[in-house]
């Protein structure tokens, strides 16, 4: 079973001088970051997103932040207790990563120590023996409070999976355009965010045909984004799933990190890891998926139950940076399905049984 990731402190900065050198600027300017969010009296803390995984392993993804307090006995705190924080998108960038801290994982009887990454990102696999359904590994940094994560742990018997992408596929955005993309991202909270019209009601459906399917929400939004669109998922009754984000910025060995790369390698990670279990892979005509989920089709036919993309609007394309060039899919043994909508996209997945 291979790792999730790699501790980054594992991880040599290769490439040319220049990628050596913004390297060193990037850990100065976060190193000055944190000496300021101690200074203002930031505390450290420990965020726990869910995870899945098998009887034999699960994933377990959280991160290790310094973060502002909430005056004691404020609102803010009050709010934050009862978990209703209502935070415009900008505050969660607010936040300091603590680079290659130690973080312990305590399952199943089982204690795990890691290091989190370059952006305080934990992102590995815990071997430990579990029953299929819901299970609570519990995440602890130096100098911070425990956390729980939900575990989904999928049983050997389950042979459908659910995959969707969340801008534009369940969630109504305009990612591409920069002014848009910024105003979503760092000024609207969860409250202000639409839901795609008949995307909850289809996957709850998909949920209830098949209760034992795991569903993945695999975007290309940041990490830091990930509390909020945990709420707006709940907020809006689509079925509870595991985040796969990503992170801005440099890698290990790259400028920037690929949004597209990111989809491709999570997607052949769940070949690699659920070799008996087919897909339904949901996203939209506005970016790559298309381009993506053809790609995964071509290369495990077998995994791949359905390709349902939702097709954007004039004016939802115009945001969008216009559509993508739809491909013939008449020679795939893969059936895609088309329609603006998730009732357009559930007929299609009646007149495939899936439904």
């Amino acid at each position: 079973m291979e790792l999730a990731s790699q501790p980054a402190h594992q991880l040599p900065v290769s490439g040319n001088r220049a990628l050596r050198l913004a390297h060193w600027v990037s850990d100065t300017v976060n190193g000055l970051r944190l000496k300021t969010a101690r200074r203002w009296k930031f505390i450290p803390q420990t965020v726990a997103y869910q995870g899945y995984g098998s009887t034999e392993w699960v994933r377990v993804l959280g991160r290790v932040v310094l973060t502002s307090k909430p005056v004691p006995g404020s609102k803010a705190e009050r709010l934050a207790l009862n978990g209703n924080q209502n935070f415009r998108g900008w505050r969660a960038f607010t936040s300091v990563p603590v680079q290659f801290t130690e973080v312990e994982i305590q399952l199943g009887g089982i204690t795990t120590r890691i290091h989190a990454d370059r952006g305080g990102l934990v992102d590995t696999v815990v071997p430990v023996a579990l029953t299929p359904g819901w299970h609570t590994a519990t995440l602890r940094a130096e100098g911070t409070e425990p956390v729980e994560a939900r575990i989904f742990v999928i049983s050997q018997d389950t042979r459908l999976g659910i995959v969707s992408d969340i801008d534009d596929t369940i969630m109504v955005t305009a990612l591409p355009r920069p002014f848009l993309a910024l105003w979503n991202t760092f000024v609207l909270n969860e409250r202000a965010r639409m839901a795609t019209p008949g995307m909850a009601v289809l996957m709850d459906r998909l949920k209830v045909e098949h209760p034992d399917a795991p569903v993945i929400y695999l975007s290309t939004g940041p990490w830091n984004a990930a509390p909020t669109l945990a709420r707006f998922i709940a907020r809006n009754l689509y079925p509870s799933g595991a985040l796969l984000l990503t992170d801005w910025g440099l890698t290990h060995d790259r400028w920037f990190r690929s949004g597209q790369e990111h989809k491709r390698r999570n997607l052949d990670l769940l070949a690699q890891e659920f070799p008996n279990m087919r897909w339904v892979l949901f996203g939209d005509n506005g970016q790559h998926d298309e381009e993506i989920y053809s790609g995964f089709a071509q290369e495990h036919p077998d995994l791949v139950a359905a390709i349902g993309i939702r097709q954007l609007s004039a004016s939802e394309a115009v945001f969008a940076g216009g559509h993508s060039d739809t491909g013939d899919h008449s020679g795939s043994s893969v059936p895609w399905i088309y329609a603006p909508d998730g009732a357009g996209l559930a007929k299609g997945l009646q007149d495939l049984e899936l439904l």
